[in-house]
């Protein structure tokens, strides 16, 4: 049962990860273009304000439902938005440039939303039935299916950039809601192979049980602490990467096929990484080493882009620092997220994995907006945040002493 689990809940994340891979090159593109018009910023903001109101909404549903339910009904409202997405913007005419430019603003917000609610649910199944000490060490080969997703996905981008000038956005939707609806059939079915009482028995609770427990229980806010910090540095380096991709050229075509080859680079290492490494480091390292390095590698990172920024130099740090998060990072989180308790597992894990890594996001795009107000060089922005890489290592510490004896309950 254990290997036939293994083997869907990868498939499971083939197809949501392939979903989002789809959408991701053009809601970077986004990025770009609202980078050079310093929107960025209040794009984040709308994000992180717009995950606070839907939280709430997520956990009144959790409380009231099974797994099963939550899932139908999540994947579900996002494939409709992708469907209205599409007509509206078949319904643009070419001279609509203003009503073009706040589609993609609005695209590039719901994105950021998108991506989280659908990994950050699919999780909440895998938490949920991998829970003993040796299934949580599969959580790599359950990834593994989630990096050929995203290779398929972002080869699906490169196969449709050129129509991004003619069509837009229309063809990607299309092809991110046929792979998102599939997602639902087969996680449907593996809860029924499962009929666990932690899939199908409504969750129970409050609404606001995500909020409170972030506040009261130290397991949860350490981990809250720890997915801010994590954003917040990822999007230093992601906004020092900006001008130098926007150098690269003035062609939006040209970017995303750039962001798209990115995609086809890192996820195959994140696969063999995957693959043949994440159990054997997490075995023989532990978690503990794990969630501590990772500070050290944007140390790294952040000095490469002040002493050297260069396209080489964001290939590489995207390839370093993601193929580290997807190898070793996230399952090692993942891992801790499975030891919590179950109101938890459902709501406080989504709660983290949605608001806080946005509020992450909104507080390196301050902390970058900040150094341009006070005319610091982007190229040193990175460097004067390398403190909070050490930060960041130390409460990966404190997290591996918070779980350290804490037994796991059903």
């Amino acid at each position: 049962m254990r290997i036939k689990n293994t083997i869907l809940t990868s498939l499971l994340f083939f197809l949501v990860l392939a979903s989002w891979y789809v959408l991701r090159a053009v809601r970077n593109e986004m990025a770009v273009e609202n980078y050079g018009q310093d929107f960025l910023l209040i794009l984040l903001s709308i994000t992180a304000f717009t995950m606070l109101l839907i939280n709430p909404i997520y956990s009144w549903i959790a409380s009231r439902a099974n797994f099963k339910k939550i899932i139908t009904y999540c994947y579900s409202f996002l494939i409709i938005n992708l469907c209205i997405f599409i007509f509206y913007s078949r319904s643009l005419e070419e001279a609509d440039t203003i009503q073009a430019m706040w589609l993609g603003r609005v695209f590039y917000v719901w994105c950021n939303i998108y991506s989280f609610f659908v990994v950050s649910i699919f999780w909440v199944l895998v938490i949920n039935i991998f829970r003993d000490e040796k299934s949580r060490k599969l959580y790599g080969f359950i990834m593994a299916g989630g990096s050929v997703g995203a290779i398929f996905g972002s080869e699906i981008s490169v196969r449709l950039s050129e129509s991004f000038t003619n069509f837009g956005l229309e063809l990607f939707a299309l092809s991110s809601s046929i792979l998102l609806l599939s997602a639902i059939i087969l996680a449907r079915y593996i809860v029924n192979l499962n009929n666990s009482i932690v899939l199908v028995k409504e969750v129970g609770g409050k609404w606001s049980d995500a909020l409170s427990n972030m506040m009261t229980v130290k397991e949860v806010r350490s981990v809250a602490i720890y997915s801010w910090l994590f954003t917040s540095l990822m999007t230093i380096q992601w906004i020092s990467a900006i001008p130098i991709i926007e150098s690269y050229s003035d062609l939006a075509p040209d970017r995303i096929e750039l962001f798209a080859r990115i995609e086809q680079l890192v996820s195959p290492l994140t696969l063999i990484t995957q693959l043949f490494l994440t159990y054997i480091v997490i075995s023989f390292f532990g978690i503990t080493s794990i969630l501590i390095v990772y500070g050290f590698l944007f140390i790294i990172v952040f000095l490469l882009y002040g002493l050297a920024p260069s396209v080489g130099v964001v290939v590489f740090a995207q390839a370093l620092l993601r193929v580290f998060e997807y190898g070793f990072n996230k399952p090692s989180r993942e891992i801790i997220y499975s030891q919590l308790e179950k109101e938890d597992r459902y709501k406080s894990t989504v709660f983290i994995d949605t608001f806080v890594t946005r509020f992450g996001d909104l507080t390196g795009s301050v902390f970058m907006g900040l150094g341009k107000i006070v005319a610091i060089s982007m190229s040193l922005m990175p460097m004067i945040a390398i403190p909070f890489a050490g930060l960041f290592s130390f409460t990966g510490y404190k997290i591996s002493k918070n779980f350290k004896n804490k037994t796991i309950d059903p």
